[in-house]
């Protein structure tokens, strides 16, 4: 692809290639993995490498006798096995501990879309035998390495409304990003759940996705979309759980260490991806006509916020906070035992100040506002 930018990972990944070890990139579809892995077999002879692809059903069939013989067949003088969308594969888990345990130095990369498969079926098979690394759309601190400032902050508007799906780069025209994001939205946003069995309401997924990007920033209560979608509060309860783990949504809980005041049960859902989320509403308008920009904003400081704590490999759990009595954060940080705070402005010039509750509750947690003075330090 032209223009490729070097994903944060590719290092990492590259050494973690390793012999008699399974390496999983996760990731929705269309984020690049595909292309991540082009790249690194760039400087791989081709004949000791061989790839296929779990959607192919000649490929599928290759691996589907699940013997020592047929694998060592299979992979003779071959070094490395790369399956993309391995999460297609029946017993996938059970095939690659096989692989892994009767051929000698093999090494395996296998990417897949959703969690819920290759979870469940690598998770058993595969403890002690895999390392995991994610893949997200772009993120600021990848697009930093090819932007001076000024371009940064003139492409600030454009990644609000259109997110960062890497292909979007090739589409100069807002028109073009707009078609492109609704190709991916009906051909593969959910492609993995309406796979997953038992999944009879494509319709209602939608509108629980529509829901939940009205909602981004505020508490989710699950029994209020259920009773909106007449869905059982379960059900709703698995969807969302679905949708996190095909990678469209994700969950930040409410932080407490036991005041009393504090609201801890409710969720707050937010989008992997700022253009995935305005497909859904169907509203690419600019900025300066919008009335959920203070939404928009949020949404993207928080995911580039989840890129750069995965890509840096720091360990932070993340939270809201908020007492029944109004008082509350956007987003808070416990890192080892230390808290900080933070506060997302779209508009410069509004004064914040550290919520009197939480300053007193916990006195040495740090605060600071994150609006777009200061926003690049937060996310890169």
């Amino acid at each position: 692809m032209k223009n490729y930018v070097k994903r944060a990972i590719f290092d990492s990944f590259s050494k973690k290639v390793l012999p008699n070890k399974v390496l999983i990139l996760l990731g929705a579809r269309r984020v690049g993995k595909t292309e991540l892995i082009k790249n690194y077999l760039e400087n791989i002879p081709s004949s000791t490498y061989l790839q296929l692809n779990g959607e192919d059903i000649n490929d599928a069939n290759l691996l589907k006798e699940r013997s020592v013989v047929n694998y060592k067949r299979l992979l003779t003088n071959i070094d490395l096995l790369v399956i993309d969308e391995a999460q297609t594969i029946p017993e996938i888990g059970l095939i690659l501990k096989l692989i892994v345990d009767s051929i000698d130095g093999i090494k395996i990369i296998a990417t897949g879309s959703s969690i819920f498969d290759l979870n469940n079926t690598l998770g058993e098979p595969l403890v002690g035998r895999k390392n995991t690394l994610y893949l997200y759309p772009m993120a600021q601190l990848e697009f930093s390495t090819q932007e001076n400032y000024k371009q940064t902050i003139e492409k600030l508007e454009e990644r609000l409304l259109f997110g960062s799906y890497p292909e979007l780069m090739q589409y100069p025209d807002w028109e073009e990003k707009k078609e492109y994001l609704f190709e991916i939205i009906n051909s593969y946003l959910l492609k993995d759940i309406l796979v997953f069995e038992g999944i009879k309401h494509a319709d209602k997924i939608y509108n629980l996705l529509r829901l939940i990007a009205f909602q981004i920033g505020k508490e989710v209560s699950i029994q209020e979309l259920a009773n909106q979608l007449q869905l059982s509060k379960n059900t709703v309860g698995n969807y969302l759980d679905l949708l996190a783990k095909v990678f469209i949504i994700f969950k930040i809980e409410g932080f407490s260490r036991n005041l009393r005041k504090e609201i801890v049960k409710s969720s707050r859902w937010y989008f992997y991806d700022n253009g995935i989320r305005n497909g859904i509403i169907n509203n690419f308008n600019r900025l300066e006509s919008r009335t959920d920009v203070g939404d928009l904003w949020e949404n993207y400081l928080a995911v580039e916020r989840i890129k750069k704590q995965e890509y840096q490999k720091s360990n932070t759990k993340n939270y809201f906070w908020r007492t029944y009595d109004q008082q509350e954060l956007d987003w808070l940080e416990e890192k080892a035992d230390a808290l900080a705070g933070f506060e997302f402005k779209w508009n410069e010039n509004k004064k914040v100040k550290i919520p009197t509750a939480f300053a007193k509750a916990y006195p040495d947690a740090s605060f600071e506002v994150i609006n777009k003075s200061n926003y690049l330090d937060f996310i890169v």
